[in-house]
């Protein structure tokens, strides 16, 4: 688990969703995301590496969605987002 600090983080989930917001909760029960929002286009050439370490192209399309929750079950990739500034 990455702990309560609010970074900039990328959950694959379940059934092909793929999201990105500020963690804001890690624990048990569920996983939260402020100011997420689901990326609907990554618009790399490198995959979502890329998103993670440059921060979003010309041609990423994210879907702005407020808030998303997940249970910890259901995430199957979580991502660090090292180019927080660039979001």
């Amino acid at each position: 688990m990455f702990g309560n600090d609010k970074a900039r983080t990328i959950l694959v989930l379940q059934r092909g969703w793929v999201v990105v917001g500020h963690l804001v909760q890690d624990d048990e029960t569920k996983v939260r995301l402020e100011d997420a929002s689901v990326i609907r286009q990554w618009g790399t050439t490198k995959g979502l590496g890329q998103l993670a370490l440059e921060g979003p192209t010309k041609q990423t399309q994210l879907d702005p969605c407020g808030e998303v929750e997940a249970h910890p079950a259901a995430i199957v990739l979580r991502i660090p987002c090292s180019g927080a500034g660039k979001w």
